[in-house]
């Protein structure tokens, strides 16, 4: 709850492929981009879908909606985050769907270059942190400060943890403050990293149906705190003093993540350019509660991402007639 490079205090990869409903990174494919992308002429729209199921439930609605609403193609380009930030500029996408706070893509490419353009909230605000199941929160309370947490490092530790206690990550290619605040707490704690959001996800479910205690990194919104109950553990405050300090050295920081506002951008080209399906873009908006519904529907449900959006869409016009322009 991915994503989301960011700086050091505003990431995640903290929160979809379009493929999979994998980690929170793909392959940079900025080389591959859709041959629809901003071609001249045509009734096209490619979006960019960052790994994270979440992401993906607001590209696969997007896209159903401009496809059997408004007529028009519709590509997905699997992109990282970064990366994707790179191809919106350059026009082989033409939209970001979930931003997480990349403040230092924003300055270059939206106030200097001009060439990406604010798409407008998503209706979503993101929150990442670090969390325990609410059983283990429930018989250990003072687990929930950060201060306590070496007393339970014995309890969390993992093969993988080299005997320290593990702090359980998505995928190496999110972008985290994880390593830096194990570190500048002095936590007798490893970051070790499940390969992608399904596979932490396979993770916390079975550590969950075996009662099993656990520390990770996760955020919100995300369908899995229906199934699996977590609390959050406080770190030190965020503060716009460490917000500074990391944006100059990410290795520095030793506070919480913020909360973000998730945002859309689009390119600057097919925002004057793109007609209908760009004001249909800056529209969207929508609530927590349905980003979920449409998650939960593809990664634990199984359905295809087009299915999850079809069902969606039946059972909610009053949500998104609004956005049609």
């Amino acid at each position: 709850m991915a994503r989301k490079t960011m700086t050091a205090v505003s990431a995640l990869c903290v929160v979809a492929a379009a493929a999979t409903a994998t980690g929170c990174g793909a392959a940079d494919m900025t080389k591959q981009a859709s041959p629809y992308a901003d071609a001249v002429g045509t009734k096209s729209v490619t979006l960019s879908v960052q790994s994270w199921v979440g992401a993906r439930a607001n590209t696969a609605v997007a896209k159903y909606l401009l496809e059997h609403e408004l007529g028009y193609r519709v590509d997905t380009v699997q992109v990282d985050e970064v990366p994707a930030w790179d191809a919106l500029s350059q026009g082989r996408v033409d939209a970001i769907m979930e931003d997480w706070g990349h403040p230092e893509q924003e300055k270059r490419y939206v106030e200097d270059k001009k060439t990406i353009a604010p798409g407008g909230d998503l209706g979503v605000t993101g929150h990442i942190g670090w969390w325990v199941p609410k059983y283990f929160a429930d018989a250990h309370p003072d687990v929930l400060d950060w201060r306590n947490l070496n007393k339970y490092a014995a309890q969390l530790r993992s093969p993988e943890s080299s005997g320290k206690g593990q702090l359980l990550d998505g995928s190496p290619s999110y972008v985290t403050n994880d390593k830096a605040l194990v570190a500048n707490l002095g936590l007798d704690y490893k970051v070790v990293f499940a390969g992608s959001e399904a596979a932490q996800i396979t993770q916390l479910q079975q550590s969950a149906k075996e009662k099993k205690p656990f520390l990770t990194y996760w955020y919100e919104p995300q369908w899995l705190f229906n199934e699996v109950p977590m609390v959050e553990v406080k770190l030190p405050p965020y503060t716009q003093e460490c917000a500074d300090k990391g944006a100059k050295d990410p290795s520095a920081v030793d506070c919480a993540y913020p909360t973000t506002s998730l945002k859309k951008f689009l390119n600057a080209d097919f925002t004057r350019k793109g007609g209908k399906a760009a004001r249909f873009l800056k529209n969207f908006a929508w609530s927590k509660k349905d980003q979920n519904a449409v998650a939960q529907m593809i990664a634990e449900d199984k359905l295809s991402a087009d299915e999850a959006a079809k069902r969606w869409v039946k059972e909610n016009p009053e949500v998104w007639k609004k956005w049609l322009p």
